[in-house]
């Protein structure tokens, strides 16, 4: 989401106003749709159709448009405590047990991780490595995704935790989060969709995706190693306990 806002502020250069109206109305009737708890996903989609075309028009990356509507479709259920509706009708208690964004992501996850993100990956990591080695771009992107995803989310989960604004999740430990916290510098995907709007037709882009491409594959192999230790640490915690019982 950040790296949307990012493309969504730096990278529009024009302004459609009466677009960018029309999509805010639908991004109103979103949020209504929310606010009056539909369940059903058709509603969101059409309207999310329709904000995507006018997001489009305005000027405003496009890219914005699934932030905004991800971000108005449900994801809390309606059974509370009690489950006895989810005898009335399979179709209808699946749509009251599961979240509508749930049940979106679940039929899109597919197509999504073995369509889409290989074909951008494919069509978008093409690197020439003449001329990318050298230079402060790549070192910028590689310690960017290798140092500063890793210090970043492990930093802002210590403050949060010391501020008691969150805890842990049962079972997992500082390592094993982290390793999670370097795993999450192998996000190249919007990496490449960046510098590819950034660098577009000048010698720099090569040597970006150069960097991307090292920076992921540095922060994966030692977010793996991390997280195995971490693990590994959890478990003999685990047993430990277990004999002393």
């Amino acid at each position: 989401m950040g790296a949307v806002l990012v493309i969504a502020l730096f990278y529009t250069r024009a302004i459609a106003w009466g677009a960018l109206a029309i999509a805010g109305l639908m991004l109103l009737s979103l949020i209504a749709l929310n606010v009056l708890r539909v369940r059903r996903l058709t509603p969101f989609l059409v309207l999310g159709v329709g904000l995507w075309f006018f997001v489009h028009e305005s000027g405003v990356h496009a890219t914005i448009a699934g932030v905004l509507l991800a971000l108005t479709i449900p994801t809390r259920t309606t059974t509370g405590t009690s489950h006895e509706e989810a005898v009335i009708g399979l179709e209808r208690a699946t749509e009251r047990v599961m979240a509508p964004l749930v049940r979106l992501e679940h039929a899109i996850h597919g197509f999504s991780a073995f369509v889409v993100m290989p074909l951008f990956a494919f069509s978008n990591a093409g690197v020439g490595l003449h001329g990318s080695l050298g230079g402060s771009v790549p070192l910028a992107v590689i310690l960017g995704l290798a140092i500063g995803k890793p210090v970043g989310i492990t930093g802002a989960a210590m403050a949060a935790v010391r501020l008691r604004l969150a805890t842990l999740p049962d079972g997992v430990n500082w390592t094993a989060l982290h390793g999670c916290a370097w795993l999450a510098g192998i996000g190249f995907t919007m990496s490449l969709f960046i510098a590819t709007l950034a660098f577009d037709g000048t010698t720099l882009l090569d040597a970006a995706k150069f960097g991307i491409l090292t920076g992921s594959l540095l922060a994966g192999i030692v977010g793996a190693v991390v997280v195995r230790r971490g693990t590994s640490m959890r478990n003999s915690s685990e047993k430990w306990m277990r004999a002393g019982e």
